[in-house]
Formats: C-alpha cells, structure tokens, sequence
C-alpha cells in the first residue's frame, strides 16, 4: 500500500470505493429483479412480502458491487493504458487493490449472507452467479465476444429475485433473464466502440476491435430486437395486462430512439444512449409492470 493511500481517510476510502464500482448503475439490473420478484409474489399469494423484497435488493446490490470491484481490480492495468479509463480509482492511487479487494469481499459476503436468509436453493446456486462475474473481465483477453459473458452474467438478476421468492426454479424468470441479459450485452456492444482504436493498439479482443463499429451496431440493434421480443414472450407467459404491455411499447420506442441517436460514424450521444435511455428503459418497464400488479390484484 502506498503512502498516497494509508493518508487517504477512511471516509474517502469509502467514497472512492462507491465511485470505483459506480453504484449508482445498480439502476439498469434492479428493476428487472424487482419485476421477477413481485411476479413472484403476485402467483404465489398476491401480497408483497417486503422483508423479502428488501433481501432481494441487498442480494442485488451485493453481488453487483463484487462483480464491479473485481472487474476493475482484474482490468487495472488495461485502463491505465486507456485515455478514457485512466482516471479511475486504481489507476490515479485514489484506492488501493488492498482496499479494492476488502470491499469486494465485504459485498460477496453480504450477497452469500442474504442469500442464505432467502431460502435454500438461493443459497446453494449463489455460487453459480459469482462465476460469470469474476469470468467476464478476463473475457476480453481470450474472445472476441465478451459481451456474451456480460449478459449471462446479468441474466442471473432476474432469476434470483423469483427463486428469492418461490423458492423454485421457473422458467418465466429465465425468459426475462434472456431478456436482459441480451439487452444489457447488447448495449456493452455500442459502449465498446469508444475504445476501438484503443483496444487494438493494446490487444484488447471485442466485437467492434475485430469486426469494425458498422458490425457491432448492428449487433446490437439485432440483440435489442431479440430482446423485445423475449419481453413479448416474458408477457404472454405471465399473461401480464394492459400497463405491461404499455410498458413495452415504451421500451420499443426507446430502443427505436437508441438506435437513431447511435449510428456507425456518428458516435457523439454514445454517452447519452448509454447511460440516460439505458437507465429509463429499467425504470420505465419496472414501473408499468408493477402499475399492472396492482391493477390484476397485488396487494401492497
């Protein structure tokens, strides 16, 4: 540890933690665990269970901060050769990887505990979540398809929050889990087009670095359509109402948007994209899914 890092107080320790693992991203996965979990709870007995809900969040939050905080301690020495990444905390001393990896362990820690407190079976395939996450940042040094390792990895949130909360396996949350994870891997596919350059002067695999940023858009606008329709499907298996699909019109008009804002060579809104329509897309589907529980009868 060096001397920059042991004066660093413990508070800006902590701060510079939750600005290594971006915390506030936990937006684009929790609402889809959320949608699976009072689905859940709407077949089981129509009551949402919130000492439940709030494990789920924990479980959500817990295993996201691990997956973040490993991936930045595993990719360090790649972002310090980046421009883009260079300022992150393990690159400018802001964090030490000794402090990285307490926090990184703090959050596995949490995620198993509250995953032991859910039920069994939540217990028993935690460890099977953990390991796409460690697996992913090594993915871009042995594919040229890491995003596919992104989106396995992301499609366990849905899943988890109904196993959270029945206790058995279900096959409409591995719909929505497809669903996601296919959406969450094909926006990566937009993200990564902003280091192409990058990544080939220093050996970084990826779609748009061996295929070209032509390829990887439209990679992702087929995923994305792969993804509506796994929504579609998601919503015919649940027999969800009237404000769900209202919520997938939305969702299909931001995409619609994503894609028009977003083109081969005019990646200046990438940022926006990303972050803004990405992040509404969460919010805007959990919102009118959980507006349709309520009206086919959850009791809050």
């Amino acid at each position: 540890m060096s001397s920059a890092s042991a004066a660093i107080p413990q508070q800006g320790r902590t701060k510079a933690f939750l600005r290594l693992v971006m915390i506030e991203h936990s937006v684009f996965a929790l609402p889809f665990a959320y949608i699976a979990a009072l689905t859940a709870m709407f077949e089981w007995d129509e009551n949402i269970h919130w000492g439940r809900l709030l494990l789920v969040t924990v479980c959500m939050v817990g295993l996201r901060t691990f997956a973040m905080a490993v991936n930045r301690i595993i990719d360090r020495e790649i972002d310090a050769r980046n421009p883009r990444t260079a300022h992150r905390e393990l690159v400018t001393g802001a964090m030490s990887v000794k402090h990285a990896w307490t926090g990184a362990l703090i959050a596995l820690l949490v995620f198993l505990g509250s995953a032991a407190l859910l039920n069994p079976l939540c217990l028993a395939l935690a460890p099977v979540a953990v390991v796409p996450m460690v697996v992913y940042p090594y993915g871009k040094r042995f594919t040229n398809f890491p995003q596919a390792i992104l989106g396995l990895a992301q499609s366990m949130g849905p899943i988890g929050g109904w196993l959270a909360v029945s206790g058995a396996w279900s096959w409409e949350a591995v719909i929505l889990g497809l669903a996601v994870g296919i959406w969450i891997g094909g926006f990566d596919l937009i993200y990564a087009c902003q280091d192409v350059e990058t990544d080939r002067e220093i050996g970084v695999m990826s779609v748009p670095a061996r295929f070209g940023i032509p390829a990887a858009i439209w990679g992702a606008r087929a995923c994305h359509a792969v993804t509506t329709a796994l929504f579609v499907w998601y919503a015919l298996a649940t027999h969800a109402g009237a404000f769900f699909w209202l919520g997938l019109l939305i969702v299909a008009g931001a995409f619609v948007y994503e894609h028009r804002i977003v083109r081969p060579h005019d990646l200046s809104r990438l940022n926006r994209a990303f972050f803004s329509v990405n992040g509404f897309i969460g919010i805007a589907l959990f919102v009118c899914a959980l507006l349709d529980l309520l009206v086919r009868g959850l009791t809050v």
